[in-house]
């Protein structure tokens, strides 16, 4: 069921890009504001048709200009979670779920919006109205209603912007949760690379509607094009690491490929799985192991390699154990240190420059 697009146009939006999305992937679309991320979403979704383009979900086409084919929005089955998800207020949960149900008799339209308020933590609360509701459990009632329609693709457009920074992280959770039932390919519109990192398996850059890179996304976000793109105070590690224990004045200790690393309290039972978004602006590097230092952090990685810009700034790969992470220094730095490949060094981190929504539980994609 896997989901096929590409799109060409010169207005409103200049757009010339294609990609495909595997069943049970989710690929997040990047970029700045007016990139096109919406634009693609909304030509998916039927919305909207580019002068010349074509959408395909399991074989089946939505979309080919080049044959005059056009299935208008309610003939495509696909799930839609807007940004102000758009729910009707008039309406309690249950009911806005079992409004997208038109292919179920009135019994079977509540017995299944149940399941589904149930699947998305809403045990309860299906009695209430949108107002009734959090900004939280209402994004969780749009999801519900996107599956009510059994889609063979879910579109996830900006879904958390709405939110505050406490809610958000528990969403990050609860998807990266109900991802584990769902098999159709979801692609999530997002201008948030730590959303992005923490939630997509793979990502597509769009920088003026062309796509920059594409890939899984450890890959593109050491990416020196897709980095420029994105804006490269964006740069950023995934790693994995598995909650080793947690002490009595607050800390975490996690095991990586690389040795212990010391965050505050991480959520998550001892052995549990979990993986860390490391900003590259926040590693430290020394030729030699540092001593008399307040950071808790200080493991062996090696260079991989220097990626350089037109700026100031020097991207650095570091082999850190089995996995990568990215330090970014000034190129005056690079040069004081004679950062070559191959090099070992040290790198630095504060336990306090890994903020909270950064942990996400699960393995990195």
């Amino acid at each position: 069921m896997a989901l096929e697009v590409m799109a060409k146009a010169a207005t409103p939006i200049p757009l010339d890009l294609a990609f495909r999305v595997e069943p049970g992937e989710l690929l997040a679309l990047v970029g700045h504001s007016g990139s096109g991320k919406t634009t693609l979403l909304r030509t998916i979704a039927g919305l909207w048709r580019p002068e010349t383009a074509r959408v395909q979900v399991n074989g089946r086409t939505w979309l080919d200009t080049g044959v005059g084919l056009h299935l208008p929005a309610h003939q495509r089955r696909v799930g839609v979670v807007f940004q102000n998800y758009a729910l009707f207020p008039h309406m309690t949960a249950v009911q806005n779920v079992a409004s997208a149900m038109d292919h179920l008799s009135g019994a079977e339209r509540a017995r299944e919006a149940e399941r589904l308020l149930e699947l998305v933590n809403l045990h309860g609360l299906a009695g209430r109205r949108p107002a009734q509701l959090s900004g939280g459990e209402q994004q969780r009632v749009a999801v519900a209603r996107a599956l009510a329609r059994r889609p063979e693709a879910l579109l996830l457009d900006e879904p958390f912007s709405a939110v505050d920074r406490a809610t958000r992280e528990k969403l990050y959770a609860e998807i990266i949760a109900l991802r584990a039932h769902l098999s159709m390919p979801v692609v999530l519109v997002t201008h948030d690379m730590n959303e992005a990192q923490l939630l997509a398996d793979r990502m597509v850059v769009i920088d003026a509607g062309r796509m920059v890179a594409e890939g899984p996304t450890g890959s593109v976000m050491s990416d020196p094009d897709a980095l420029r793109a994105m804006g490269i105070r964006e740069a950023a590690a995934m790693v994995p690491a598995t909650i080793d224990s947690h002490d009595p004045d607050g800390m975490t200790r996690l095991a990586t490929s690389a040795g212990a690393l010391w965050l505050p309290q991480v959520d998550g039972a001892p052995g549990s799985r979990v993986r860390v978004r490391i900003m590259a602006h926040e590693v430290i590097l020394s030729r030699a192991r540092p001593e008399g230092l307040s950071a808790q952090n200080i493991l062996p990685v090696s260079v991989m390699d220097l990626l350089s810009g037109g700026g100031p700034a020097v991207m650095v790969r570091l082999a850190f154990g089995e996995d990568m992470i990215l330090a970014r220094v000034t190129r005056r730095a690079a040069e004081t240190l004679a950062l070559q490949p191959g090099d070992h060094i040290y790198a630095v981190l504060k336990s306090m420059s890994v903020a909270r929504d950064h942990v996400t539980a699960g393995d990195v994609a």
